[in-house]
């Protein structure tokens, strides 16, 4: 009979690629985390530092800094005794953060259209945009290919937040991504139509910006933010997207 933990060893497993060594272009720290965010790990279920050692063929000693890492981030918790679990986090939870995220995020598009963007935010912002169309254009997503769009979708959202030149809304955003699911750094929904539609809002968000077009901005920032909470609702209640690793 399978245990749950065996259970969250194989989900492990499987978003390494298959192989017991994975993806070396991974960290041990991606691919627990993809392996939670892809549901191959469920709510609650505890993580085992000897048993992912040896699942992933490295020493404790990355594996006990990578559940450590992500209990950082919100995605684990960690009880005396009985060590590393997923977190669970309700629904409304959820959407209530991604409905706040998507007022201050809009307001954040809407300062940096009026204020500008430096000469490195727009070379980030465009990098983002750039990279995201190169991963795109495969038509189809492979292993490690959520962690890549984490970075290129957090590096779009952190450099406009950066450009609202804001701290109050700084961290009143960042008190939405105390709830990990919805921190812009943690892509659960991701199935290639939704992402390519959430990419194109990007490139209309920048266009907007750099047209100064602070309203515009702003209010296809909050569409793009309401649609990512509509994907990720889906996601969670009819099951996870089911791409070639997710």
């Amino acid at each position: 009979m399978t245990t749950m933990t065996e259970r969250s060893e194989q989900g492990v497993l499987e978003s390494a690629g298959g192989s017991r060594a994975g993806n070396r272009a991974l960290s041990v720290t991606d691919h627990i985390r993809e392996a939670i965010l892809g549901g191959m790990v469920g709510a609650g279920e505890r993580l085992n530092e000897v048993r992912l050692s040896r699942t992933l063929a490295v020493s404790r000693t990355p594996v006990r800094a990578a559940l450590q890492a992500l209990a950082g981030e919100g995605l684990l918790d960690y009880a005396p005794n009985r060590g590393f679990s997923v977190r669970e986090f309700p629904l409304d939870a959820i959407v209530d953060a991604y409905d706040i995220r998507a007022s201050l995020e809009g307001l954040a598009a809407r300062f940096a259209a009026e204020r500008g963007l430096s000469p490195d935010e727009k070379a980030v912002v465009e990098r983002s945009l750039a990279d995201g169309d190169k991963l795109l254009e495969r038509g189809a997503f492979e292993a490690g290919d959520r962690t890549i769009y984490r970075g290129i979708n957090g590096d779009f959202h952190d450099t406009l937040l950066a450009a609202a030149r804001n701290r109050m809304l700084s961290e009143m955003i960042r008190m939405c991504h105390h709830v990990p699911v919805s921190s812009s750094r943690n892509i659960v929904a991701f199935n290639h139509r939704d992402v390519r539609r959430r990419h194109d809002d990007h490139h209309r968000i920048y266009d907007a910006i750099m047209a100064r077009e602070p309203w515009r901005a702003e209010m296809l920032m909050r569409e793009h933010v309401s649609g990512v909470k509509a994907s990720l609702v889906k996601s969670l209640t009819e099951g996870r997207d089911q791409e070639p690793f997710e």
